[in-house]
């Protein structure tokens, strides 16, 4: 079992930053995939940006050149750096991973994990 922990949400007046933590930990074999959606009220969850396994990065057109993500491959950990943010912003943010752990009959697979999410708001 593997849990993916948020940190570093809270209010922020527009124009300011915001950096968010995300740390896996459990029984990982290794952490391929790493990124960060988000769900604004009333509206569908989001991709905001991913770090892949191959070390690219993909954001989504609303946060491209103001958030930037990061990873530790090492530390199991990513983190979206959050600038000039926007009251569009506003949401509740959640860690996801692709994690390959050892499954049933000890097999080796990939699974798709969640954090709990951390609220982000943005004051105009």
């Amino acid at each position: 079992q593997v849990h993916l922990v948020e940190s570093g949400g809270g209010l922020v007046q527009a124009g300011g930053s915001l950096r968010l933590s995300c740390a896996a930990s459990g029984s990982i074999f290794s952490v391929v995939n790493m990124g960060w959606f988000r769900q604004a009220p009333g509206k569908q969850r989001e991709l905001v940006a991913i770090a892949t396994g191959g070390g690219s990065t993909n954001y989504a057109d609303s946060v491209k050149g103001r958030f930037t993500i990061s990873r530790d491959i090492a530390k199991n950990t990513v983190s979206l750096q959050m600038n000039s943010l926007k009251p569009d912003d506003t949401a509740v943010y959640y860690c996801n991973a692709d994690i390959r752990e050892r499954g049933s009959y000890g097999r080796l697979s990939l699974y798709n994990y969640w954090g709990q999410g951390t609220q982000v708001t943005v004051s105009s």
